[in-house]
Order: structure tokens, then sequence, then C-alpha cells
């Protein structure tokens, strides 16, 4: 029996605050993700490059940014959503096990969001579990439809015997797409206490980890003052025996 830990968290591309005031948080991040030991680590608002930003911190990386956070052994996908005049973001992976080759395909409803999907197949011991990372849209109709995509992509993609896991930030206020993804045959951790956003005060969950063929252990959310100032949103942590 193999016990899988997998993290997922919305870093908010690095930075906190906003104006003159805001602070980069990237290298606290890296030492934040290597404290969750995680198996996976799906990561949603991760930026590649940004010009504007990288000349106004004197410390902003030099590597992109899921390769500065990726812990040694460990391996970095990433996978562009959005791109803006000075820049560019999406969804990453971290991983400590192989990875085959990853996908991507575009989740975007409507112009004024650019959303995608990134899916990556990791060799966890004899089994490959296919893990598909997310970043919901803002409007709930959209995030209903975005689910039927990912429902689709699924079932074109991925074998039907193998385990799947469906990650990341969904924006989901109250849990409305459950039962969109109970009907693909996945499940979370109802029940538990996960709230990850804002990370200060946390009053509601955002951010999901659902599974597909694994079997669910536990599910933890890091709290305190090292945290919220990272990032908006918590990371929340799931187990699954394999």
């Amino acid at each position: 029996m193999t016990l899988l830990r997998i993290a997922t968290y919305n870093i908010h591309k690095g930075v906190q605050g906003m104006g003159p005031a805001r602070r980069l948080e990237i290298h606290n991040l890296g030492h934040a993700v290597e404290q969750l030991d995680a198996d996976i680590v799906c990561l949603q608002e991760v930026r590649k490059l940004h010009r504007t930003e990288a000349r106004y911190f004197q410390r902003w990386p030099e590597l992109p940014q899921a390769e500065f956070l990726c812990p040694e052994g460990y391996a970095a996908v990433y996978q562009t959503n959005a791109t803006t005049r000075h820049g560019e973001h999406g969804n990453a992976l971290l991983s400590r096990w192989p990875m085959a080759l990853h996908a991507h395909e575009d989740m975007s409803d409507h112009r004024f969001e650019q959303r995608g999907l990134l899916h990556v197949p990791v060799r966890v011991g004899r089994k490959e579990v296919h893990v598909i990372v997310l970043h919901l849209g803002l409007i709930p109709a959209s995030r209903l439809r975005q689910i039927e995509q990912v429902g689709r992509y699924i079932e074109r993609e991925v074998p039907r015997t193998a385990p799947v896991i469906v990650a990341g930030d969904l924006n989901d206020w109250g849990g409305k797409l459950r039962a969109a993804m109970n009907k693909l045959g996945f499940k979370d951790f109802i029940g538990e206490r996960a709230l990850t956003y804002p990370s200060r005060l946390p009053l509601a969950q955002l951010d999901y980890v659902y599974s597909r063929g694994l079997k669910p252990v536990g599910v933890e959310v890091p709290r305190g003052r090292i945290w919220w100032r990272m990032s908006d949103h918590l990371p929340l942590i799931a187990e699954f025996k394999i």
C-alpha cells in the first residue's frame, strides 16, 4: 500500500498587497511548498514571467516560478492560462514521482477570463495516477460549463480504470459544483472542515481535491500567520491510499 499526499495551493502570483505596499512572497512560498511535504503539489496563479514586477522587486527570481518553487528531488511542469501585456501566468504541478508527457486544454468560457486545464499522468509506484489541475472562473454558470468540459476531457483522454485526481482553486462557494463532480464519479472530503479563503480569516472553501479510484484518508489545511501572509488562499492537503 502507498500513501499519496496531494496539495493544492493558489499562490497569488508570489506577491501580496497592492500598489507600493505590495511585497514579494515567492521566497517564503518556496519554503512553504517544502513544508507541505506533499508527493504532488498543484499550484494556481503561477507566474512564468512578469516584466514590470521583475523590475520593481530586486529579488525577483530569474527562474519561472514553477521551477523556482520546485523542491530538490521534484520535477515541475507548467502551462500558461493567461497572457497579459506584461507577462503570463497559469497552473503548475510539482511531483516527487515520475511524470509522463503532460497536456493542456483551454477552459476559457468567455473573453474576460483566460482559464486552462493542466493534465499530468504521474507514475506512483506501479500505478499511473492522472492529475488534473484547475483554476475555474468567477461566474457560477461558467464554472458549471467548465466542469462539464472537464468531464468530456477525462472521458476522451483518461483510461476508464485509471485513478484520477482533480485539484485546484475551483472558486466554488458553498460546494455548488459537488453534485456535478459526483455525477462524473468524483468524491471530495465532504463533512471535513477545510476552509481556505480568505487566508487571514477563512470563511469558505474555494480549493478542492476530488478523486476517483483512490481511497481517501483525510484532509488538512495549514493555518497561522506564516500562511496567511504569503497568499490570499491557504493550501489544502489531501491523503489517499493506493
